[in-house]
């Protein structure tokens, strides 16, 4: 059991009072949210009424998740710069690629497929599956996937309480992951893509903090740069450090290709291209990608050093993936308002954990109530019982998620990079052929999602855990094997109707369609 609240010491209650208003904040915007989400067109989508500031913070935020603060620090804090640098690299390339050519693209066919307003009901409007086959496979992708990715995120809500206040990894758990669920449920995404914004900027306010602070705590740059030198490996970004042996490890061509890859998962990430077809205009995707790529640029390049920082500010931390709570605790000192200050910033943790895991919940539950129940079980059902099952079943899935992540060993970065993983190699070629290849035919996007689904587990779990030589990060392999899938079977296949593509066309033209 952890402390009670009557143990607990000045420094910690300041600093909990300071998250906890966040947290008010957060349900207040749900509440205030509730009310502009009349139906199901506005709970799963805003109405396609994002602005272009909204739209590129949220979709950063919930994109980079606990992960960014807590997983990717630790990562460089244990190993040093290969495996994170080369692992933000790709991110950053792949979110400038899906906001380039993707973005634009994707607002226009979902108008024109139907108007979908889930990415299952894009998939098959835009092959005109009149047995829902492609709306079915998707939903059952997202589920399986989404359930552990918000897993993560309640597991970084209880390593943050844990560690700050020694209280019960489990009871912190389930507490944030009730403000989550509270404020999702009821606002729907209006809600949670206003709460992105802000937490987007509460994240860039506590990671450049950090920063900051983490250098002067090391005693100066020369001191970081002097404790990284004594590591074998920590700055070379074709070795790697090990800390097991205190030597350096090769970190060769195929491990950098590996980590690039990465950058794939966000063709097919869900809670991310949902953005892109909320905005409220497609011209307005021009100036939302600017403003997500420099938060992405400077929040991945603040992330990575902070590990390297937090390597010589602080020795000897048993969980590498809490250095970022350590230097927040540190920052606080004894006054109340440095350490509300760093209860601000401990904030962004939770703000980090949020972003995702309230998306998240959100896409998973619409694939349960939008794509399931209405598009299959009952196909006559009213807006108003859509949205009830919808709000259930954020509920259903969060509970499912609280168990996963019971272990306090939970590791972040393996948990996020297993369902990244999954949704670029299941969704990402798909979207891809889908929106720049006219021929692509049902059946080829039908055995595109199911192999690059499948590939994913026989990849991780039974070639690279075997063959030494091919362990390499399973998204690579998996998405080269689903396109060809998806090429293979298509051209075996007929030709796409001339409606199915009439529309590629009109989604393909300059067209106004707003």
């Amino acid at each position: 059991m952890g402390k009670g609240w009557v143990n607990l010491s000045f420094d910690q209650i300041v600093m909990t009072v300071a998250m906890a208003l966040y947290l008010v904040v957060v349900l207040l915007v749900g509440l205030l949210y509730a009310r502009r989400s009349k139906t199901s067109n506005d709970f799963y989508l805003g109405g396609r009424g994002l602005g272009s500031l909204v739209t590129a913070m949220s979709a950063e935020a919930s994109d980079m998740s606990s992960w960014l603060l807590m997983g990717l620090p630790g990562l460089a804090y244990l190993h040093g710069l290969s495996n994170a640098s080369w692992t933000a690299i790709g991110l950053a390339v792949g979110t400038y690629v899906n906001w380039l050519i993707v973005a634009k693209r994707l607002r226009r066919y979902t108008v024109v497929a139907g108007n979908s307003i889930t990415l299952p009901d894009f998939f098959s409007n835009r092959f005109h599956d009149k047995n829902k086959i492609l709306m079915c496979i998707s939903a059952v992708i997202i589920l399986i996937f989404f359930v552990p990715y918000t897993a993560s995120g309640f597991a970084a809500c209880g390593k943050l309480f844990q560690s700050l206040l020694g209280i019960n990894y489990q009871f912190a758990m389930i507490i944030s992951a009730l403000v989550i669920i509270l404020y999702t449920a009821i606002g729907g995404f209006l809600a949670e893509s206003t709460v992105d914004l802000i937490q987007g900027l509460l994240m860039s306010i506590a990671l450049i903090a950090i920063f900051g602070y983490g250098i002067s705590a090391a005693g100066g740059i020369k001191e970081v740069m002097e404790n990284a030198k004594s590591m074998p490996g920590y700055l070379n970004l074709t070795q790697i450090f090990n800390p097991d042996t205190n030597k350096a490890d090769s970190f060769g061509f195929l491990k950098i290709i590996s980590e690039l890859a990465w950058g794939l998962g966000y063709f097919g990430m869900p809670h991310v291209l949902l953005r892109f077809m909320a905005i409220r205009k497609e011209g307005e995707l021009k100036t939302s990608r600017r403003i997500a790529m420099v938060w992405v640029v400077i929040s991945l390049i603040a992330a990575v050093f902070i590990g390297i920082i937090g390597a010589a500010a602080i020795k000897g931390i048993t969980d590498s993936e809490t250095i970022f709570i350590e230097l927040a605790k540190k920052l606080g000192g004894s006054s109340f308002i440095t350490l509300f200050i760093a209860g601000v910033i401990l904030a962004g943790i939770l703000a980090a954990t949020i972003s995702t895991s309230d998306s998240q919940l959100l896409v998973a539950s619409s694939s349960i109530s939008q794509n399931f129940y209405k598009g299959l079980i009952n196909k006559n059902a009213s807006d108003k019982l859509v949205m009830l099952v919808s709000r259930g079943t954020v509920v259903v899935i969060a509970i499912i998620s609280i168990f996963i992540a019971w272990n306090p060993d939970s590791n972040i970065f393996k948990i996020v990079s297993f369902a990244w993983a999954g949704f670029g190699a299941s969704f990402g070629p798909v979207i891809l052929f889908s929106l720049f290849w006219k021929r692509t035919t049902l059946s080829g996007a039908v055995a595109g999602m199911i192999t690059g689904g499948i590939s994913i587990f026989v990849w991780k779990f039974l070639i690279a855990a075997n063959v030494s030589f091919l362990n390499i990060y399973e998204l690579l392999p998996a998405f080269i094997i689903a396109s060809i899938a998806i090429v293979i079977v298509s051209l075996i296949d007929k030709e796409p109707s001339e409606e199915i593509q009439a529309e590629f066309e009109l989604a393909a033209s300059t067209q106004p369609i707003e």
